[in-house]
């Protein structure tokens, strides 16, 4: 007579549904656990539990209990004991290493959302892990920096990138006994493929000629004009950003972020009249065609000029940097003529950021930026195209004619028009 399974699923699971403890989660994960423990005993005995047969080759022999830190607590394994020689989980359990290979996912979460050393043993409490040392956090973060850092310094061999945009983010670090300020420096571009990419990320003690310059010097060395002609690189209007994109990206046109520069903007215009001010600086951008845009242009600095003559000084001035977008084809002004997305991806990592307020050392927010970095690059990676391939081609014909054959180009997209 063989006995019946150990626990009826569907009963067990009516009954802790309608229970409703708190620990439900990690009661029934320690239920199956167990269960799938005592089948994989019984396979190895060659008969179920209390089952006599003549294929039973071992006889179970109690349990020892070992503990299994999860995401949803501590759990008590029973793991079945035989009367000769030993069973061990190696699928589950990794011996002397089990409660680091259970937490390695959560220990690198933690990192990501921003979460610091001396908060970890607090999260991992209220998760139901029964503590967590230093040396655990530390292999945790020694793994996290290893992928990190080969994120930073990968190839970049998916060019060309047509569209680059850069800035920087100013946070709060320790340093010599006082806190700091020091400033994230991060690029994303367009692939070959119409694919956004974070192309990299650094950290400098500030916003200066010479720390844009090594930047960019290690960008152009990993590849980034390897594969062709940068066509245009978006910031905000920084002295030493734009003398670095110079120095480093010949030929490349520049535009102005149209984000920083409405605040640019905002700040020479009187409070109550800048909705009105604003809504006619977006009526340029609006316009269908690149004569439209600067006939637009020229409306709004004479509407201007009576009224706000600083604004509208100030406004024509910006004119070639904030207009740079012009020479392209209408389908792709929302990436060169905004810095938009990457004020998104600005505000996703400052909302990681703030989380931990002032960063221990430098190596923490390589470590925080590059990991929320690396998980949105992954996230790019598997969304549709940014910009279309074709519309790409077009862009790069418009900058260089003479290096493309009309001919080439896709024959599913009209020709430019200047």
């Amino acid at each position: 007579m063989t006995a019946g399974p150990s626990i009826d699923p569907e009963a067990f699971l009516h009954e802790q549904l309608a229970q409703a403890s708190p620990d439900l989660m990690r009661k029934m994960l320690q239920t199956f656990i167990n269960a799938l423990l005592s089948a994989e005993a019984d396979a190895v005995c060659g008969a179920e539990y209390g089952a006599r047969t003549a294929e039973r080759t071992n006889r179970r022999n109690g349990y020892r209990h070992r503990d299994l830190d999860t995401r949803v607590g501590t759990l008590d394994v029973a793991i079945p004991k035989l009367a000769e020689g030993s069973y061990f989980p190696e699928w589950l359990l990794e011996r002397r290493r089990r409660a680091e290979a259970a937490l390695i996912t959560v220990v690198a979460t933690c990192y990501l959302l921003g979460v610091s050393t001396r908060r970890m043993d607090k999260l991992v409490t209220a998760l139901g892990i029964t503590g967590l040392s230093k040396s655990q956090v530390s292999v945790m973060a020694a793994e996290l920096d290893e992928q990190v850092e080969s994120f930073r310094t990968r190839p970049l061999d998916a060019g060309p990138y047509t569209f680059v945009a850069v800035d920087a983010l100013v946070l709060k670090v320790r340093e010599g006994g006082r806190v700091v300020k020091v400033c994230a420096l991060v690029a994303t571009g367009v692939n070959a493929e119409g694919y956004r990419e974070i192309l990299g990320v650094q950290v400098a003690t500030g916003e200066t000629t010479a720390s844009w310059l090594a930047f960019f010097r290690d960008l152009v060395a990993r590849g980034l004009t390897s594969a062709g002609q940068v066509a245009m690189v978006t910031s905000d209007a920084h002295a030493g950003l734009v003398e670095a994109i110079g120095a480093t990206l010949t030929g490349t046109a520049w535009q102005r972020c149209r984000t920083h520069y409405s605040a640019n903007l905002m700040s020479q215009t009187p409070k109550s009249s800048w909705p009105w001010v604003k809504a006619m600086l977006h009526s340029i951008y609006d316009q269908p065609d690149a004569a439209s845009v600067h006939a637009q242009f020229d409306r709004v600095i004479e509407g201007l000029t009576g009224k706000l003559p600083t604004v509208a000084t100030h406004l024509e001035d910006a004119r070639a940097d904030i207009l740079a977008f012009t020479v392209f084809r209408k389908e792709v002004w929302r990436l060169t003529w905004s810095n938009n997305p990457q004020e998104r991806l600005n505000r996703e990592i400052r909302r990681r950021t703030d989380v931990v307020g002032i960063l221990p050392h430098r190596e923490a927010i390589i470590r925080l930026v590059g990991a929320v970095l690396a998980e949105q690059h992954d996230a790019w990676a598997e969304q549709r195209r940014y910009i279309g391939i074709e519309a790409l081609a077009r862009c790069r014909h418009a900058l260089n004619p003479t290096r493309t054959n009309p001919e080439e180009l896709p024959a599913t997209v009209p020709a430019l028009t200047t």
